[in-house]
């Protein structure tokens, strides 16, 4: 019994240390992946529920926010998806321009471009707003296909927004800001939104065919481009915090409508 305990003993010993450097090993691999990716989860806070056995629960992301926002292009994280494809991209952006959600922007833009007298040609009233929101729906429409499926069809861009899901609150919103300039490839790689940029700037200058001539200037041309960027960087900011939006006023219910795609 004694020479089968210190076997034992023995075993235990040489194991352990074997045991222990294949975990080192394997979180460095696991650190050195998600290093690969600008706007990968942090390596160390990945590897900390691993080695502490926590749970470390992220909320998921609903097809539509409050039921009145598209939100089809947002990630979860942590969530693996395989490469976009081309009617993947289509499909994207054909739901961000279609689903029923999708009027509430040009609603919304149309009422303040009135109330602002934005466009003059237009005039006020039910007709002046008419033409506010359909003129504001075609820039939407337009803005999606540009930026969603053909600059990045052409350029192999992914155009999911993936949240980062941790860290501080100004960590999260610089990540969220800057996904306008930086996003993936279809490969995975870091690379410049090639897509949000020039399809964007593509989109506003095409709108000039629809708008009274009175408006069709570089600088008009170059608002409108800057109006298009800087709303798509607000939604990813929402998109990034609308998780934990969504778990602490409602519970995290998603409504019965955020379950088609």
């Amino acid at each position: 019994m004694r020479r089968f305990a210190l076997a034992c003993s023995l075993a235990t010993c040489l194991v352990a240390p074997t045991g222990i450097m294949a975990q080192q090993a394997a979180i460095a691999a696991e650190s050195t992946s998600l290093a690969a990716f600008s706007d990968a989860p942090d390596a160390a806070q990945a590897a900390v529920p691993a080695q502490s056995g926590a749970v470390d629960e992220r909320q998921p992301q609903t097809k539509r926010i409050l039921g009145l926002i598209p939100n089809f292009r947002a990630v979860s994280t942590d969530e693996k998806l395989p490469p976009q494809t081309l009617k993947d991209k289509f499909m994207d952006a054909t739901q961000d321009s279609f689903d029923y959600s999708s009027i509430f922007l040009p609603a919304a833009v149309a009422a303040y471009s009135m109330g602002t007298n934005a466009t003059p040609e237009f005039h006020q009233g039910a007709a002046g707003y008419g033409r506010y929101f359909w003129h504001a729906a075609v820039d939407q429409t337009s803005e999606n296909y540009w930026v969603e499926f053909i600059v990045p069809s052409l350029a192999h861009e992914d155009t999911r927004f993936y949240t980062m899901g941790r860290g501080g609150f100004v960590k999260r919103t610089e990540y969220a800001l800057s996904r306008v300039v930086i996003t993936r490839s279809d490969s995975g790689a870091r690379v410049f939104n090639a897509g949000e940029v020039l399809g964007s700037g593509i989109s506003a200058g095409m709108s000039n065919l629809y708008y009274p001539s009175a408006e069709r200037s570089f600088g008009n041309t170059g608002k409108q481009w800057g109006l298009d960027v800087g709303v798509d960087a607000a939604s990813f900011m929402f998109k990034e915090f609308w998780p934990d939006i969504n778990h602490k006023l409602f519970h995290g219910v998603k409504p019965a409508t955020d379950s088609t795609h």
